[in-house]
């Protein structure tokens, strides 16, 4: 059922996800009616009504490499009896349908608060603490990876491309010269507090796992500390609490700067993906965009 891969990423919109959605449903035996889209982003992620699953579309044929990643680590993690996503394990997945991966979760009923960063730092701890079985093949972290592909698709003007093109070339400089001194173990890769839920039965689990790999722990502290140290997400005390939690401020790192021009790149060419979605998101874009040409401005980005 796979096309041309850049025709799929490139008409990855709502209504075209919906489509996949329904199709994979049907290739699975499962019932698409009712169906409410709950996010879109890197993937399109839906909730059915017929049953507690969600349903997960990738944006194109080249993130199967890391749908199979996904579905190996959910099941790594099961194993391990570390609280995580789940998998609907009697069914084969990923799928690929018209091109872009598909994989079916098991919903998880949220409880009445969020996960804290505190929890986050918990987790991370915890998680970074594992030792991935042999059979377990992950890849590096890879902060380039996506950025040609979002580059060249986006729907922004030229010379933001231009612009865009040559910061990413500064930064794989600076990336060259990073210096890690710590061992290399399991890393979620997008290791954010959004990629927490807390249950109905208050157990705070980990989802999310495109990212997931084998590499330092940095680049999971790399988010929120730029996320409060940048951009000022968090309060103080939030942080602090994130840092008691785990045991380590990046901040304090030498190489946090170039962690922080490799974080707020990729949230900007995360979020021109979807431009053409609505006013707000574009609107968002043009305000990360700007941050992006004055390093030394405040940031007025907000949380999406």
């Amino acid at each position: 059922m796979a096309v041309d891969a850049a025709r799929s990423e490139e008409g990855f919109t709502s209504a075209g996800a919906t489509r996949v959605m329904v199709a994979a449903c049907l290739a699975a035996g499962l019932d698409d009616r009712d169906a409410e889209l709950i996010r879109l982003g890197e993937n399109a992620l839906f909730r059915l009504a017929s049953a507690p699953v969600i349903v997960r579309v990738a944006r194109g044929e080249e993130w199967l490499p890391k749908a199979r990643t996904e579905v190996a680590v959910s099941k790594w993690l099961a194993e391990e009896g570390f609280p995580a996503a789940r998998i609907v394990g009697d069914l084969e997945q990923p799928l690929l349908v018209d091109g872009h991966p598909v994989t079916f979760w098991h919903l998880i009923v949220e409880g009445d608060r969020k996960a804290t960063y505190g929890e986050l730092g918990g987790v991370l701890r915890d998680l970074h603490s594992l030792e991935v079985p042999a059979g377990l093949e992950l890849p590096s972290f890879e902060p380039f990876d996506k950025q040609e592909l979002r580059m060249e698709r986006a729907v922004i003007p030229p010379d933001d491309k231009v612009f865009l093109r040559k910061r990413w070339r500064e930064l794989q400089d600076k990336y060259a010269e990073l210096r890690f001194e710590t061992p290399k173990g399991p890393v979620h890769g997008d290791a954010h507090v959004q990629n927490l839920m807390v249950d109905d039965r208050g157990q705070v689990i980990l989802i999310d796992f495109e990212a997931f790999c084998y590499d330092h722990p940095e680049w999971d502290l790399m988010v929120t500390a730029v996320e409060h140290h940048s951009l000022g997400w968090q309060t103080d005390e939030q942080y602090a609490d994130f840092v008691a939690a785990y045991g380590r401020d990046l901040y304090d790192w030498p190489g946090y700067e170039t962690l922080r021009g490799l974080q707020e790149f990729g949230m900007t060419t995360w979020l021109m993906q979807n431009v053409q979605e609505d006013e707000e998101t574009a609107a968002e874009y043009r305000r990360r965009i700007a941050g992006l040409r004055n390093d030394d401005a405040p940031r007025d980005w907000r949380p999406w």
